[in-house]
């Protein structure tokens, strides 16, 4: 029997979310930080698994056990070369967040210490998942944490239960729609098991209910990534979201999407979704040039990296459809529609560190100066120039500066998707533009460049509400490092990621031929 790695980290922080419940409440400290060693052990199994991990050796690691026998449910978990990386940038960002809270959140510590260790059993339970049942199971969990860290803990000013319920709402309803394709497609091929319903190929006898089920299963994971027009829940909940809970929505949440389109919808319905991609590919450029758009057009930096996010998960989007655009056209067509893909699972992993490295710097400032409002900044790059250090190297690692994590997932991205699609490519680029120009314009300028008024800063907020002698904290550097590291690391050498990714993306794509 092999050693049980995958469901010790799924269910480590629900241990450490019960022992917390049992904890007084008035030991704030203590609660604090036993969830934050709690949450270096999946972290440390999460590297253990990435090293032990055999590239091109298929699904690994994997524990099954009956669950529901009534219903021939199976607890079935396993990792293959997508969801290593994604259970290591959980883990990695689940650490980094609650440690970032223990020094920032003194309000109800005891529950939102617990929820947010729920919240990463749901995430990483949803990476490692091999059954639909247990999938959509590990699907729902997140959504309550969430819900309540954003309600509960959310910016008075910025509508949090407002933003928390649409959040819900918005999930709930592609949630159901996809538990009614689930059941259809467990009706017509006999198994949960989501490694071999593509063997059967499921609703094939039935094209309509086919059709169906993949847009049903589409909007969930189109309102979770989110794509345009989906995505109107995710600047509210951005705005109103704690910043640890701005990190992992960013970070994680939306991650959660882009991995249900490659483990659940593409492999299920490889017909349906090449039919689909010159439609499903507007809808990316229409993401990513219509949220580069709207960030330029916004003075809150919350909401600025928000849509930011829009554009950036649209690359994703188009990585994805290249890949799937061409399924019946083998090689060598498939090196490119490979190279689409790589770049697809790389932009999730780089998103997840540079806008989780974004929304924490965001922290940063808010909490020395209680405003997003970019308006309100000016000359800090001679007040904070560690803060502008961190700051500017994350900022060019979002706009796909060479060298930096950002540029390699966009240009393989776009590598393969000239290749098969070279309109959607073209137009694509405009996309590229604009992201450095928001950045550039209103992240660096308005905030570091210019010269520091003392008079404006008086004349907005109480002298005790600003302090700018003081610098980035050390746990706000120590927070930041590791994300730094991999910026850097997976710009000049990502080697080590993109073997792994490779050889799942090519047998993937290999088996929908």
């Amino acid at each position: 029997m092999n050693f049980p790695f995958l469901t010790l980290i799924i269910f480590i922080p629900l241990v450490g979310a019960i022992i917390i419940a049992l904890i007084p409440r008035n030991r704030e400290r203590e609660i604090k930080w036993f969830s934050v060693i709690v949450s270096l052990f999946p972290l440390v199994l999460s590297i253990v698994v990435w090293v032990l991990f055999k590239v091109g050796g298929g699904m690994q690691f994997v524990d099954e056990a009956l669950w529901i026998p009534t219903l021939d449910v199976y607890y079935r978990v396993g990792v293959d070369g997508i969801s290593v990386p994604m259970v290591f940038l959980t883990t990695l960002l689940t650490t980094l967040s609650l440690f970032y809270s223990a020094y920032t959140i003194k309000v109800r510590v005891k529950e939102f210490f617990a929820l947010f260790l729920l919240l990463e059993m749901g995430m990483i339970g949803v990476f490692l998942a091999l059954d639909l049942v247990l999938f959509y199971f590990f699907w729902e969990i997140g959504l309550v944490p969430m819900f309540l860290l954003i309600g509960i803990w959310g910016q008075p000013k910025d509508r949090p239960q407002y933003s928390a319920i649409k959040f819900f709402l918005y999930t709930l309803v592609g949630s159901v729609a996809m538990l009614l394709a689930f059941i259809g497609i467990y009706l017509t091929s006999g198994t949960w098991n989501i490694l071999e319903i593509p063997l059967v190929g499921p609703l094939a006898d039935n094209p309509a209910l086919a059709v169906a089920a993949f847009w049903a299963i589409f909007l969930a994971f189109a309102i979770k990534v989110p794509m345009w027009p989906f995505h109107t829940w995710l600047p509210d909940a951005h705005t109103a979201a704690p910043t640890a809970g701005s990190v992992i929505l960013a970070g994680v949440l939306l991650k959660l999407g882009g991995y249900g389109f490659i483990r659940i919808l593409l492999p299920f319905f490889p017909v349906l979704f090449k039919q689909f991609a010159p439609f499903i590919g507007i809808i990316a450029l229409i993401s990513m040039i219509y949220g580069a758009l709207v960030s330029m057009a916004q003075w809150d930096l919350k909401r600025l990296i928000a849509y930011s996010s829009v554009s950036h998960m649209g690359f994703f989007t188009l990585g994805l459809v290249a890949a799937s655009a061409t399924l019946n056209t083998a090689e060598p067509v498939l090196n490119s529609r490979a190279i689409a893909l790589d770049g697809a699972v790389l932009q999730m992993f780089n998103h997840g560190i540079i806008t989780g490295g974004l929304f924490f710097l965001v922290g940063v400032i808010y909490e020395r100066t209680h405003t997003c409002d970019l308006k309100a900044f000016g000359g800090l790059s001679a007040k904070l120039p560690v803060y502008y250090g961190v700051m500017l190297m994350t900022a060019l690692a979002s706009l796909g500066l060479p060298g930096l994590a950002g540029f390699i997932s966009e240009f393989m991205v776009f590598r393969g998707a000239f290749a098969i699609m070279p309109t959607y490519a073209i137009i694509g680029v405009i996309a590229i533009v604009l992201g450095a120009a928001y950045i550039l314009w209103k992240i660096i300028q308005y905030i570091f460049l210019g010269e520091f008024s003392k008079e404006k800063w008086s004349a907005i907020f109480d002298p005790e509400h600003w302090h700018f002698s003081l610098d980035m904290a050390r746990f706000e550097i120590v927070t930041m490092v590791p994300l730094l590291f991999f910026m850097l690391l997976v710009g000049i050498y990502p080697a080590p990621i993109l073997n792994v990714i490779n050889a799942a993306s090519t047998a993937l794509l290999s088996g929908l031929l």
